[in-house]
């Protein structure tokens, strides 16, 4: 294995064990916190992490820092990403509401099945190995969702429309880091995506200082380790790694959400 694919594939699976206890905060921050309001902040926090980073750090562009490369904003790699995050973010915390975090953590990790299957329509190859992980993916889906009458609690639903969000994420983040440094993208999708979250946050719900202050924990948690640090191992080890093969390291994030849930949580899949 080459250097680089090493150390993608130890970044990646960090990032997938950040977002398997952060389902823990994201469910207990949801006591205090409106969804919205809960992801507009903890991405713009996440963005925050980054600054610090971004201005000290040369790129591989003539040596230059990231810090005189930010771009536009409004560039439109950085808006498809800011919305795709968005629109998982949303769902998938909305939807937590009202599942388990290890049942949104499982289903959320469902693109490992579906990031082989749509790369099929860009034209790239996905091995066997992954196809099998697809069955037994699809496997604990049902088992951990479907119940009498072959019905779907909404909470999975919501999660499981936000793992189409996710996949679209892994292939865009593929194709645009051989663009892009990816400092600047992981910068600029979590400023978008909080500041949809926000409007979205200001338009439709209500919350107090109060609640807020109750929340900080889960906040801080959620902005500066799942968005701020393990978001951007993403999109670091994604420029070294097969989309295909970071959804199946990503996925990971599934039974680490199961444990955290069941230890901190004491919920059960079942």
């Amino acid at each position: 294995m080459k250097p680089e694919s090493l150390r993608s594939d130890l970044l990646l699976l960090l990032a997938s064990l950040i977002w398997g206890t952060a389902f823990v905060a994201q469910r207990i921050g949801m006591q205090n916190v409106t969804p919205f309001f809960f992801n507009g902040i903890r991405f713009l926090l996440g963005a925050l992490v980054l600054i610090p980073i971004i201005f000290c750090r040369k790129n591989n562009l003539g040596g230059k820092r990231d810090g005189f490369l930010l771009g536009n904003p409004f560039q439109w790699q950085f808006v498809v990403l800011g919305l795709l995050l968005f629109g998982g973010a949303s769902l998938q915390q909305v939807g937590i509401v009202f599942t388990t975090a290890g049942k949104a953590g499982f289903i959320t990790g469902l693109y490992v099945i579906l990031v082989p299957v749509i790369g099929i329509l860009f034209r790239r190859k996905t091995r066997a190995t992954t196809w099998l992980g697809a069955v037994f993916g699809a496997t604990g889906l049902y088992f951990l969702s479907i119940k009498k009458g072959f019905s779907i609690h909404k909470g999975d639903f919501l999660v499981l429309v936000g793992a189409f969000f996710w996949t679209f994420h892994v292939l865009a983040i593929d194709r645009f880091t051989k663009e892009i440094p990816p400092l600047q993208l992981a910068f600029w999708q979590f400023i978008l995506c909080g500041l949809f979250s926000l409007a979205f946050a200001f338009t439709f719900e209500h919350t107090t200082v109060q609640a807020l202050i109750k929340a900080t924990i889960p906040i801080f948690y959620a902005g500066l380790l799942s968005v701020g640090i393990a978001y951007t191992l993403q999109v670091v080890a994604q420029e070294h790694a097969h989309p295909s093969h970071a959804a199946i390291i990503l996925s990971l994030e599934s039974p680490f959400s199961a444990v955290a849930g069941y230890i901190v949580l004491n919920e059960t899949l079942t």
